[in-house]
């Protein structure tokens, strides 16, 4: 039996997976700037740069809850593809 779903229709978590990617690098781009005046010995960024950069941890930890928020609903599409089959 087919599946009915289409390639591209967005799969629960998916969101979730793309806001986290953009917002770790939004952290990333952040870290960056904010740890190159201790190379060019320029004076350093004030301390919101400093907490923009763990917008990184935090993307990581979106896009996490995204993958498994999508693993989970997969195995829930699963289960019931199971029984139905039953």
């Amino acid at each position: 039996m087919r599946d009915k779903t289409q390639a591209n229709s967005a799969a629960p978590g998916d969101g979730l997976v793309r806001a986290g990617g953009i917002v770790f690098i939004i952290g990333a781009v952040a870290t960056l700037v904010t740890v190159a005046p201790l190379f060019l010995g320029t004076t350093p960024f004030p301390t919101y740069m400093f907490v923009l950069s763990m917008l990184m941890g935090v993307g990581f930890l979106m896009a996490g809850a995204g993958v498994l928020r999508s693993a989970a609903a997969g195995r829930r599409q699963a289960r019931s593809r199971e029984r139905s089959e039953q």
